[in-house]
């Protein structure tokens, strides 16, 4: 099996390429989390006035010009590190660094909403038993589960995603059914789930900034070029990945809007304890009682734990990239286990991380989740530009100009967008964040007087021979 050896790392240490189009895609959706909208689903339609898949038809929109920015960035440049690689080799090592210091706490973060959705569900069936047993639990088996294999955690991944989806089916199935007896809206066909009256552009805006980082994990796919069979699946695995979950999203959003069209449903009395918690218990009890709630639950509970061995194993190449830059540690961060071919370090540090989850709520940890993810889609749309247009000159022709200038100019306006309807609490926090990381960064460059990261202009640190942009960016 081939294998990928960056500079500096020892012969044998090093990760697989045994990664096919459909292991990343299957990696990619998993990280997603599809039932995730069943979960938030309760928040979001209080926020946009019930119009849910509205607020993710919109975010869809930005993540698909986002995506193809990351799919020409992923050609140009196939190495690992997302956000952060692209930046620091299209514009600079020390904004490269900014950027996937600020970029950690979406990967750093995520992980740990699987753990508490885990640990809602758990706490759910098991009211007796303390959630941060279960915490402690989810932690250890994920961890261990991506500490021994790559593939491994691709197969289990790809067996929980087929479940949760196929129960997701069902779902959408049992609820066409139920609308066409009249139940909910009492049709199968209706734009009330996109316009009514009292619907407002802001809180649209502001619902699709919250479902944002249910896309979250299609950047992520990224993380995998150096385990995939060749680089070059890689951005159309990107495309694939953010297409298929927001077909899912969409499809699911509108039939559960449809069956359930007034968010009061999850708030009797006004307990509004109901809406900051996991909705999907309530939505699988009321279209098909105790049965089909425990069956989606389970669903939930696959998808979410397959989005947890997702995102763990990004999250730990991440910090492998920055510590084989030196940015970080490059003993602790950048090794690679011999024998195992994972960055061992890194996953038992984020499954220490992940701990965490005893002490927070989702709703805390996915609105910091965005703040992370918008500033990579806002630079990796910007690394288009920086590479393509000004770096190797693809300016001259209509053509180029669209691909490389317009394209990525959308992408980033629209992001603005969402970053103007971005919560206050996770905006301070993440300004907290990067104010940290530049303290660090004017230590680590002694006041810029150097790079953050050195690197060959035709040699990525990682190891790769930059290929062609003309037989890679479309």
């Amino acid at each position: 099996m081939a294998t990928t050896t960056a500079p500096g790392v020892a012969k044998g240490a090093s990760l697989k390429r045994n990664l096919g189009l459909w292991a990343i895609v299957g990696l990619g959706l998993g990280y997603m989390t599809p039932t995730v909208i069943f979960d938030t689903f309760g928040m979001v339609a209080r926020d946009t006035n019930n119009v849910v898949p509205l607020a993710y038809l919109v975010a869809l929109i930005v993540m698909i010009f986002t995506a193809v920015s990351y799919g020409k960035m992923s050609g140009a440049i196939p190495s690992a590190g997302s956000a952060y690689t692209y930046v620091r080799e299209s514009i600079h090592p020390n904004v490269g660094f900014m950027v996937g210091w600020t970029s950690l706490i979406d990967y750093m973060l995520l992980p740990m909403v699987n753990c508490l959705i885990i640990r809602s569900y758990l706490e759910a069936i098991f009211p007796a038993i303390p959630g941060w047993i279960w915490v402690v639990l989810y932690c250890v088996l994920t961890t261990g589960i991506i500490y021994l294999t790559m593939r491994g955690t691709s197969n289990v991944n790809m067996i929980l995603l087929v479940f949760s989806i196929v129960v997701m089916v069902v779902f959408v199935v049992m609820v066409w059914a139920q609308l066409a007896g009249g139940e909910g809206v009492g049709t199968v066909a209706s734009m009330q789930p996109f316009f009514h009256d009292g619907v407002t552009m802001g809180a649209v805006l502001m619902g699709a900034t919250i479902v944002c980082f249910s896309f979250i994990g299609f950047d992520a796919v990224t993380m995998y070029v150096e385990e995939a069979r060749t680089p070059k699946i890689v951005p159309r695995a990107l495309i694939l990945t953010v297409l298929l979950g927001g077909a899912i999203f969409l499809v699911a959003g509108y039939f559960t809007q449809m069956r359930f069209p007034d968010w009061n449903t999850f708030a009797p009395g006004g307990d509004m304890q109901f809406i900051e918690d996991s909705t999907l218990p309530l939505i699988g009890e009321a279209v098909g009682g105790k049965t089909l709630m425990a069956v989606l639950t389970a669903a939930g509970f696959c998808a979410t734990l397959a989005s947890g061995l997702a995102s763990h194993a990004s999250v730990s190449r991440m910090l492998l990239v920055m510590g084989r830059n030196n940015v970080l540690p490059k003993k602790f961060f950048g090794y690679i286990n011999p024998k195992t071919h994972t960055p061992t370090f890194n996953i038992v540090l984020t499954g220490v991380i992940c701990m965490l989850a005893i002490a927070f709520t989702l709703e805390m940890i996915a609105a910091f989740i965005n703040y992370g993810a918008l500033i990579a889609f806002s630079f990796v749309n910007i690394s288009v530009i920086a590479w393509f247009a000004i770096r190797k000159g693809r300016r001259k022709t209509p053509k180029d100009i669209f691909n490389f200038i317009v394209m990525p100019l959308i992408g980033v306006g629209m992001t603005i967008i969402l970053w103007a309807n971005l919560h206050m609490d996770a905006l301070i926090g993440g300004l907290v964040w990067t104010a940290i990381g530049l303290v660090y960064l004017i230590v680590l460059t002694k006041g810029f007087k150097k790079k953050a990261a050195s690197f060959d202009e035709d040699q990525p640190v990682t190891g790769f021979n930059k290929v062609p942009q003309e037989d890679n960016a479309q």
